[in-house]
């Protein structure tokens, strides 16, 4: 960290210089007002001076700083209106690539065709604290862009720049433990999107005992923030409930006594880089530092919650004419209208009959328009490779997961040997790799439109 620091500091030092330079003292006014924001980008776009190049950025940056809803809103729409590509000579290049079809027309043709604020955007992450900033108005953009739909094109271009400059090959892998810096920490907290960390008591029981981990991504140029992390519990068997993971009173096992390694919360931790992947690498990263550090480990599995798995159950049930549910199933759903049911055991095992077989389906039938599969953990892990090993009911009874999955928890397993096969069968073929208790679930096995089918596996041993 100290090298990013120096680093920074010295591209202040730059930064300071070409401010005097431009004449832009510490305490000069901002300039303010569209046609002012609108002139600096232009000089920016034109500068050759490194020093005085990273004092307009900084200038812009912050500009941006201080603007409200409307003005960022109106920063956006001026880097979609004037910052397009320059069509004149685009046009030249697509006449010139018509008449000559050479590797220097077609190369003349890429270099016209790339927007103007591709460029603008590189030259403002020179700034100080650059990429940070930046990582913020991209997470501005994709709130602005939902009800400005023209928009689209600049995200695109951030999510082009993004996805070079957050590159697998730039990410540190960091371990996070209970000595960790606090201001880490703090953050570590804040993000957890999976399972909600109450206090500084239950970070520690989630950090410090022998059989849990937690591993996270970091960019050097934003060293102290990390982009994802997850966290591991070191077990014996697989989980098949949050709470064999998270009770207060369970009592820890030696970490060379563990089978297995249980991945039971993911949480990106940067809107602002969302669609920007690094779980994929941030898993199998993983696995191999955790196979180096306990050679006893032999399964490798997930914990996961099914976010949409309600919500599908509700729009199908509203549905004349659901292809996956029968008027029986909608029938018996009426279960869960039932206050209580879950404390019911009468209800309870009247629920676990109609619900799980509902839940196979939805992960092996309900597609998108594309023919993936409906659920993004799903989507996610068995793009990585994973196998879908077991649906497990009522594995997570706290308000959010009745709500989103009346208390459903996944299980996908990453075999080794089977990772890249997987993969492949999936990225190729929507193939859904899925172990056989899953298949046999399926009461009425009606596939969705489009859909490819899924593919038993064998036993993780």
């Amino acid at each position: 960290m100290s090298g990013t620091s120096f680093f920074s500091d010295m591209l202040q030092t730059i930064t300071d210089r070409g401010r005097k330079l431009l004449s832009f003292g510490p305490r000069t006014p901002l300039i303010s007002g569209s046609s002012n924001i609108d002139r600096l980008c232009e000089l920016l776009l034109t500068s050759r001076g490194e020093a005085s190049g990273m004092a307009l950025a900084a200038q812009i940056l912050q500009h941006w700083s201080r603007l409200d809803e409307k003005g960022q809103r109106d920063f956006m729409l001026l880097l979609f209106e004037k910052f397009g590509p320059d069509e004149t000579k685009l046009d030249a290049a697509i006449q010139a690539y018509q008449t000559d079809r050479t590797p220097r027309a077609v190369l003349e043709l890429h270099q016209a065709a790339e927007p103007r604020r591709q460029e603008l955007i590189r030259r403002l992450n020179l700034a100080p604290n650059g990429i940070s900033t930046l990582v913020n108005m991209r997470e501005c953009l994709l709130a602005l862009k939902v009800k400005t739909p023209e928009l689209e094109a600049v995200d695109a271009d951030f999510s082009h720049l993004f996805a070079s400059w957050f590159n697998r090959g730039f990410l540190i892998l960091r371990p996070v433990d209970w000595s960790t810096p606090a201001h880490i920490l703090e953050k570590i907290i804040r993000y957890e999107a999976v399972h909600e960390i109450g206090d500084w008591d239950e970070l520690r029981r989630r950090l410090a005992p022998a059989d849990r981990r937690c591993f996270a991504f970091f960019h050097p140029q934003l060293s102290d923030d990390p982009l994802i992390f997850v966290e591991v519990a070191l077990t014996k068997t697989i989980p098949e409930a949050i709470s064999d993971v998270l009770d207060e009173t369970r009592a820890p096992i030696p970490a060379q006594d563990a089978k297995t390694a249980v991945f039971y919360s993911i949480s990106n931790c940067q809107v602002g880089l969302r669609g920007i992947s690094f779980g994929n690498f941030l898993i199998k990263q993983v696995v191999e530092d955790l196979r180096r550090d306990f050679p006893n480990l032999d399964t490798f599995v997930t914990l996961s919650p099914v976010p949409g798995f309600a919500n599908w159950l509700s729009k199908e049930k509203q549905s004349e004419h659901s292809e996956l549910l029968t008027t029986e199933d909608k029938k018996a759903l009426e279960i869960l209208d039932e206050p209580g049911w879950a404390n019911d055991p009468a209800l309870e095992t009247a629920a676990k009959e109609i619900l799980l077989p509902l839940a196979a389906r939805y992960f092996l039938n309900a597609k998108t328009p594309d023919g993936r599969p409906l659920d993004p953990v799903s989507r996610f892990h068995l793009g990585n490779g994973a196998r879908l090993e077991r649906i497990n009911f009522l594995a997570d009874r706290s308000d959010r997961a009745m709500r989103q999955a009346y208390g459903l928890m996944v299980n996908y397993l990453y075999k080794l040997d089977d990772i890249e096969a997987n993969h492949e069968a999936f990225a190729q073929r929507n193939e859904i790799v899925s172990a056989p208790p899953i298949r046999k679930l399926l009461r009425h096995d009606k596939p969705a439109k489009n859909s490819a089918p899924a593919k038993s596996g064998t036993n993780p041993k």
